[in-house]
C-alpha cells in the first residue's frame, strides 16, 4: 500500500466500494430476488445465499455467472495496493437535455455507488503493469455514453503511452438512449483508439462477460488480439428475442452464447471467474517473454 496519505485514502475507498459489491447480489432481470440476502439462480433455480455467492466469487454451483460490479471485478483482478484510477474526473453529461436523464443518473449513483458505468485503472497483474478497464451492469446496464466512452478511450490511450497490456472487461446493453448520436459516436472513437494501440504493437485482451451486447460489441468489444468470455455470457448485436422476430425463425440452442461463439470464432477461450486471473497472468508471461 502506497505511503502517499492521499493515495492510500483512495486506496480505502476502492477497496470499501468493492466491499460493497462483493456483500450485495448483483442480478440481472432474468434473475429472481427472494430476499435481501437470498437469490435464485436463473440457471437452475437453486436458492444462494450472499454468503454462498460471496464464497464462489457470486458463481452458482451450476456455473451460472452472476454479474459482478467492476470495483469488485478489478480487486479480483489486481495485484493488491497497485490500482490507481484513471479517468475518475470524466462524468456523464445531458447533451441533449433528456427529459428526466439528470435524475436517472442521480439515481444510478446512488444505488451502484458508481459514477459512471465504467471504471478504468492502471496497475499491476502478477506484477506486470497493465491498464485495465472495467464495464458495471449496474450503472445504466453498462450503455455506452459519452463518459463511458471517453473512460474507455483514455484507458487505451494511456496503454499506447506507456506501452502496457490493456484489458477489457466488457458488460454492456449496448449505447444510452439518452445521449442519442453523442452515444453512437463513441463507437467510431473507441474503435479508432484500439486501431492506433494495435499499430503500435500493443498488447490488448478483451473479456467478454454477461452480457455484452449492442454498440460495444459493434466497436472496442471485438477488437483485442485475445478474446476470453466468461462461460454462458450472451454476446452479440441484437438480442436473440429480437433477432427470431426479425427473421421469423427459431435460433439454435445456445445462440450467442459464449460456447456458441467460441465454436465459431469470435472467442478464443472461455475462462471461469476462478481462474480468469490466472489465465490473465499467464498470458501476460508469455507476452512479455515474447
Amino acid at each position: 500500500m502506497s505511503s502517499n496519505p492521499f493515495q492510500k485514502r483512495r486506496e480505502e475507498i476502492f477497496n470499501l466500494k468493492a466491499l460493497r459489491e462483493r456483500r450485495s447480489i448483483t442480478t440481472m432481470p432474468d434473475a429472481i430476488p427472494v430476499q435481501q440476502c437470498t437469490t435464485i439462480c436463473p440457471k437452475c433455480g437453486h436458492a444462494l445465499t450472499l454468503d454462498e455467492l460471496e464464497a464462489n466469487l457470486h458463481v452458482c454451483r451450476c456455473g451460472y455467472h452472476f454479474p459482478i460490479g467492476s470495483h469488485y471485478r478489478l480487486q479480483l483482478t489486481m495485484d493488491p495496493g497497485t490500482i490507481r484510477e484513471i479517468a475518475k474526473g470524466v462524468k456523464p453529461f445531458d447533451w441533449l437535455h433528456f427529459p428526466g436523464y439528470p435524475e436517472k443518473l442521480k439515481a444510478q449513483r446512488k444505488k451502484s455507488g458508481s459514477t459512471e458505468g465504467v471504471s478504468a485503472v492502471r496497475g499491476k497483474i502478477g506484477g506486470y503493469p497493465v491498464v485495465v478497464a472495467a464495464m458495471d451492469t449496474r450503472f445504466f446496464m453498462g450503455s455506452m455514453g459519452s463518459a463511458v466512452g471517453e473512460r474507455i478511450t483514455q484507458a487505451i490511450e494511456l496503454a499506447e503511452r506507456k506501452k502496457w497490456p490493456l484489458i477489457l472487461f466488457c458488460a454492456s446493453g449496448g449505447a444510452r438512449m439518452q445521449e442519442g448520436i453523442i452515444s453512437l459516436m463513441q463507437m467510431a472513437k473507441t474503435s479508432a483508439a484500439m486501431e492506433r494501440l494495435s499499430r503500435k504493437g500493443v498488447l490488448s485482451v478483451i473479456v467478454l462477460t454477461h452480457p455484452t451486447t449492442g454498440g460495444v460489441t459493434a466497436s472496442f468489444a471485438m477488437l483485442g488480439d485475445i478474446t476470453l468470455a466468461e462461460p454462458g455470457a450472451l454476446i452479440g448485436f441484437a438480442g436473440p428475442r429480437v433477432i427470431e422476430q426479425t427473421i421469423g425463425e427459431k435460433l439454435p440452442e445456445g445462440f450467442q452464447r459464449a460456447e456458441f461463439q467460441q465454436e465459431h470464432g469470435f472467442v478464443d477461450q472461455i475462462v471461469p471467474r476462478r481462474d480468469m486471473r490466472k489465465t490473465l497472468i499467464q498470458i501476460l508471461r508469455l507476452h512479455d517473454r515474447s
